[in-house]
């Protein structure tokens, strides 16, 4: 009878704690609405800096109405997807090969780790003049900056493996393509979705900053044309969107890392 009040109690604890990390971000927003609002109604900020809530909203809603937010964020959607596809799948093939042959890292890693030092604004000019104003630019400027996670994060999670479990996967007589399936992918993939969710993160600015060098549609460009016309409201609507943008590629790879790590949840126990 005491074992199961405890149990109860346990579980009564348990939702209490969930649900209150559901809330707390709405919270947090609630506060700051509220912070932002008390602000612009005592004008401690000129509006042309910091404009009222009801001015963004209004902002959005002329620019929802006419298809220009709509437009413009489906071309740096765009643009970001297939920049981190192949970021992504270049980082994952090359941190994979960079794992298993160590001289491969000896002769990459001094370009590798120079190349991701220079900061993006500093050679997206360069990958204008290469690719174009088009799209093409945009997705490898994405691409480059969400490589290094993805390239970083699959070499730890391979070298992470067990040597033990590795050589129980030599007495089973497996192979590379065996061994590549059962142990070193299920192994590394904490670790590469953690990558992941830093690079969907850096895909936004990898895109946006494509758009602010040189672009003719994009969130960068809104951004650049809203400044230009001292629209601070439209300013603060494109950052929104992508920062909602942001927080929903995250989401989606923390659900996907939700879905494929139940034996990680169900080990720890």
């Amino acid at each position: 009878m005491q074992t199961t009040t405890v149990s109860r109690d346990f579980q009564a604890r348990q939702k209490r704690q969930i649900l209150l990390r559901r809330l707390c971000p709405l919270l947090t927003i609630l506060l700051l609405l509220l912070f932002w609002q008390w602000i612009t109604d005592r004008e401690i900020i000129s509006p042309i800096l910091v404009p009222s809530p009801a001015d963004v909203f209004a902002a959005f809603a002329s620019a929802l109405a006419d298809g220009s937010l709509a437009r413009h964020t489906m071309t740096t959607l765009g643009e970001m997807m297939y920049g981190l596809l192949l970021g992504v799948g270049v980082g994952l093939a090359l941190g994979y090969a960079i794992a298993k042959a160590p001289l491969l890292e000896y002769v990459l890693s001094p370009i590798i780790v120079a190349f991701q030092s220079t900061p993006i604004v500093a050679y997206a000019p360069l990958l204008i003049i290469w690719f174009g104003t088009g799209p093409s630019s945009k997705v490898v400027t994405t691409a480059v900056i969400v490589f290094f996670p993805a390239l970083v994060n699959t070499i730890v999670g391979i070298r992470s493996v067990s040597p033990r479990l590795r050589d129980l996967m030599r007495s089973l007589n497996a192979g590379p393509g065996r061994t590549f399936r059962l142990l070193e992918f299920p192994s590394a993939l904490p670790v590469i979705l953690a990558g992941l969710k830093t690079s969907t993160t850096l895909a936004v600015i990898g895109a946006v900053v494509g758009e602010f060098v040189g672009s003719g549609s994009g969130l960068g460009v809104l951004v650049i044309m809203a400044r230009s016309q001292y629209n601070t409201p439209l300013v603060v609507v494109t950052v929104l969107t992508m920062t909602v943008i942001a927080l929903s590629l995250y989401s989606l790879v923390a659900l996907l890392e939700w879905r494929f790590l139940v034996w990680q949840r169900r080990a720890s126990a």
